[in-house]
């Protein structure tokens, strides 16, 4: 460990930067004032299954939204950590398409904060993933960094080559609900590799945005068909209901 000398001289040098907007900030991995306005933790009392924000205090277990009451989800549980708007929504495309690795390094407490509730003592943890082209052209995937980063916080288990994309997806972006589900139809599986460590564990998979719940609906068909036991979701960001 650095000693506090260290650390204060390098904080000289380097002082720490808002996540979100580059403004000097007092500690690392933070927010300023204005952007963690703009940050929309979801707090309170959630939909089980797709982690929208509800009316209420949060007193209240197992209740769906109007969205899952009349689609039901085929994961069993679902959470995410913030909406998808503001500071927040800038910091999910910063990582996504900015090379800011370090925001997977500070999303970790707010993942496992919202994770809470659906983590199980042996749960694993499985990202969402890229296909092979899109992982080559941007080198990294996203959903594995936030993955491992909730890994190391919460000390569980985590497989992050479970799932390989079957085949190469045009962008969701635009498209309707019904149209992102029909897109993403079999085109998540099993690496064959990993089922035998997939067969009756409880798997809990991250990404980074949720937006119809397509992408986690396709990973979860394959995860079931491959023997787990039970599938929980797990976002960074939430789209809001309407959008």
């Amino acid at each position: 460990m650095l000693s506090a000398r260290v650390q204060t001289a390098i904080r000289l040098v380097y002082p720490p930067h808002c996540l979100a907007c580059g403004e000097h900030v007092s500690t690392e991995f933070g927010l300023c004032g204005a952007c963690f306005s703009e940050t929309h933790f979801i707090t309170g009392l959630v939909c089980d299954a797709c982690g929208t924000p509800l009316p209420g205090d949060g007193a209240e277990d197992g209740i769906l939204c109007d969205g899952c009451l009349a689609a039901r989800r085929p994961w069993s549980q679902g959470r995410a950590a913030l909406l998808y708007s503001g500071a927040g929504r800038r910091l999910v495309l910063a990582l996504k398409h900015g090379d800011r690795h370090d925001i997977a390094r500070a999303a970790a407490p707010w993942l496992a904060r919202a994770a809470a509730p659906i983590l199980r003592d042996d749960s694993l943890i499985v990202p969402v993933p890229l296909h092979l082209l899109r992982l080559l052209k941007r080198r990294y995937n996203q959903s594995a960094l936030l993955a491992q980063s909730l890994a190391r916080e919460t000390r569980c288990d985590i497989l992050c080559d479970a799932l390989v994309r079957t085949r190469r997806t045009p962008s969701l972006d635009g498209r309707t609900r019904e149209a992102r589900f029909e897109v993403l139809h079999g085109a998540i599986a099993v690496r064959r590799s990993r089922a035998a460590q997939i067969a009756g564990r409880h798997v809990l998979l991250v990404d980074d945005v949720m937006t119809s719940g397509a992408t986690f609906g396709a990973a979860t068909d394959a995860l079931y068909a491959s023997g787990a036991r039970e599938v929980c979701t797990l976002a960074l960001a939430r789209v809001g209901r309407d959008a």
